[in-house]
């Protein structure tokens, strides 16, 4: 016990120091699980509209398919970005393998099922809602998914939300594409089984603390924009 009130005590200390090597590291996963969300919204979000006031043929099964990659496992997933960016891969001439852009790839692949599939059940709800009366106005295919998307920008941003909290825990894909190589490709989860590894117990909880900090932060800010919860509201 008294081990772990020290590697605390340590810790707390590395946060209000704002020790230069928890700060590169934190800032580097800041922007890499940044820009994954990012990217994979702009995809995900109008796909996931489209498929919702889309009907056409194995439509049914295309959602299934979704769904199902949902529980995609990461270390499958940076198994595969790693062969296909690895020296005898299809992509391996624009080295990329062991770079932060390899680690937003990874994330990207992981979070877009989510955001795909969360923004398409949130749709679909409101077109059954909406449908009468976009048609009725002669809205275009593209002014539904745009009125739609506006809509649902609350449930969207919880999509987000939950990309986001997804990309930034993970470990496994980012360790296989990333490398873990220091002042390069070190971010907080691949830090953290790192120093934990090397018996760093405290810098190893200044960074988990940090991820925890991150993930409050994230949600009271998701709430305050989205203004759920509401006083008077239930």
């Amino acid at each position: 016990m008294a081990d772990i009130l020290a590697a605390l005590s340590q810790a707390f200390w590395l946060l209000i120091t704002f020790d230069a090597d928890l700060m590169e590291i934190v800032l580097r996963s800041l922007k890499v699980t940044i820009t994954a969300v990012v990217i994979a919204s702009l995809i995900g979000l109008p796909v996931g509209a489209w498929l919702a006031i889309r009907r056409f043929r194995y439509r049914r099964y295309v959602i299934a398919f979704i769904n199902a990659l949902m529980g995609l496992p990461p270390v499958v997933v940076g198994l595969i970005v790693y062969i296909l960016l690895s020296r005898a891969g299809p992509f391996g001439v624009l080295d990329l393998l062991f770079t932060p852009t390899a680690m937003v790839i990874a994330q990207i692949i992981i979070i877009l099922p989510i955001l795909i599939s969360i923004t398409h059940q949130s749709i679909r709800d409101l077109w059954s809602i909406y449908h009468d009366l976009l048609i009725s106005i002669g809205a275009s295919r593209w002014q539904r998914m745009m009125t739609l998307l506006w809509d649902a920008r609350r449930a969207l941003l919880t999509a987000v939300l939950a990309g986001f909290g997804r990309a930034i825990g993970e470990v496994g894909a980012i360790m296989i594409v990333g490398g873990n190589i220091d002042h390069v490709t070190r971010v907080l989860t691949t830090a953290i089984a790192l120093e934990t590894g090397k018996g760093d117990f405290a810098l190893a909880l200044a960074l988990g603390l940090v991820l925890i900090l991150i993930a409050i932060l994230l949600n009271l800010l998701i709430h305050s924009i989205s203004r759920t919860e509401r006083e008077g509201t239930w």
